[in-house]
């Protein structure tokens, strides 16, 4: 009798409520994760103490604090925490550049990301290989 996976924790930030909202959606309802939104990062990373994430998603550029900020601070509080990053901006390969001279690696996805492509890249980050490619998410969506 096998035992049902752990549900996923994961935390999606972007400061653009419809995408956030939409985003959290998407998996929980095809993903199947445990997810919480937040349109404001430094709410998200209060949040962290409460309850560790165990994936964050977060947009690069935001007003208050960048996804990258985010992301690096957040693993202050939860070393194991993985992070994908997604953006529309041209300005987020300096940002990445700048967090990987100072030692952080993170996996990025461009806007606007099809659902079946972030859910692909979400098991490639969190399983460490890909079960199912883009293609075939899309064709069961």
């Amino acid at each position: 009798m096998s035992q049902s996976p752990k549900q996923l924790r994961v935390f999606v930030v972007d400061d653009e409520d419809v995408i956030v909202s939409s985003l959290a959606m998407i998996l929980r309802f095809q993903g199947g994760f445990h997810a919480t939104s937040f349109t404001d990062p430094l709410k998200a990373l209060q949040a962290a103490h409460a309850e560790l994430p165990d994936l964050l998603i977060t947009d690069v550029v935001m007003p208050q604090m960048s996804g990258i900020d985010l992301a690096i601070q957040l693993r202050g509080v939860c070393p194991d925490c993985k992070v994908l990053l997604f953006s529309g901006s041209a300005s987020t390969a300096d940002l990445l550049e700048a967090a990987r001279v100072t030692g952080y690696t993170f996996e990025l996805l461009s806007k606007p990301v099809h659902p079946a492509d972030l859910l692909a890249s979400i098991r490639t980050l969190t399983e460490g290989a890909q079960t199912l490619s883009p293609q075939e998410l899309r064709s069961g969506l």
